[in-house]
């Protein structure tokens, strides 16, 4: 094999799906401090697409059981905003292909917004089902935030296009006529509620953008709602919106200050 440039080396390692053994032993054995830096940026690259194939894989475990166990249609379910002062709290509910494959999947709070939003329409379009329910404030004040979040998830699931037989659940219990599984920590451990956490996460992140279209002073933009201070700083200046969760412990003083 004659000596290759290292614009022809970078295309052999990084634009083929499969690097022949050989041609990696040839790379060890050119002194080229260049090559041996892109070798070892090969190396790393592969090095961690095999920890996030190992780690979907491992991601799999519950769905493969209750497959095993003879379930078909498996809806991974749960919510995002539980926490922040403002906006509504968001379900996903989400029935995944048994083919389905996404290294790199995980619970949505552990990726960034690019991340998310690429996920988002990856799930979106394979999915054999996706589910969204939407709760909005003034509910969550009504009936408290646990209740909400549980009938946040009911709804996601009554919108699923097909029926599943069986549910994964991050960590709530859900009154149901179907058998379930509630995992703690269940967004990392199970592929189908990941994909549900990322559609909750991502939806909610969008309305919260457009809620800050109309009331900008608070940032629900940057914020999502939750506690910052800035957010905070703008609930003592500009008083409350129709989004703020009342019973909520600082938008409550707040209210309480006013009308004292």
């Amino acid at each position: 094999m004659g000596k290759l440039t290292i614009a022809e080396i970078e295309q052999q390692l990084f634009k083929k799906d499969v690097v022949k053994e050989d041609f990696l032993n040839y790379l060890k054995n050119d002194e080229r401090k260049g090559v041996q830096r892109m070798l070892l940026k090969w190396e790393k690259q592969e090095q961690l697409k095999k920890q996030l194939h190992d780690q979907f894989i491992n991601m799999t475990s519950f769905e493969r059981k209750y497959i095993a166990e003879g379930f078909q249609f498996i809806a991974g379910i749960d919510e995002a905003g539980r926490g922040p002062l403002a906006g509504p709290v968001v379900a996903g509910a989400v029935i995944l292909p048994e083919n389905f494959y996404l290294p790199g999947l995980n619970d949505s709070k552990k990726l960034n917004e690019l991340k998310r939003d690429e996920y988002f329409e990856v799930i979106n379009a394979e999915a054999l089902a996706v589910g969204v329910g939407i709760i909005s404030a003034a509910d969550i004040d009504e009936i408290n935030i646990l209740q909400a979040s549980k009938k946040a998830m009911l709804a996601a699931l009554s919108q699923l296009r097909i029926a599943p037989d069986f549910l994964l659940i991050d960590a709530v219990k859900l009154d149901t006529p179907y058998p379930f599984e509630a995992l703690i920590k269940g967004d990392s451990r199970s592929i189908s509620i990941a994909a549900a956490s990322i559609v909750a996460k991502v939806t909610r992140d969008r309305l919260m953008k457009e809620i800050s279209l109309e009331f900008p002073q608070y940032g629900f933009q940057a914020n999502m709602g939750y506690g910052t201070a800035e957010h905070l700083k703008a609930i003592q200046e500009h008083g409350v919106t129709p989004h703020h969760r009342k019973t909520f412990a600082p938008v409550r003083e707040c209210i309480n200050n006013d009308l004292g």
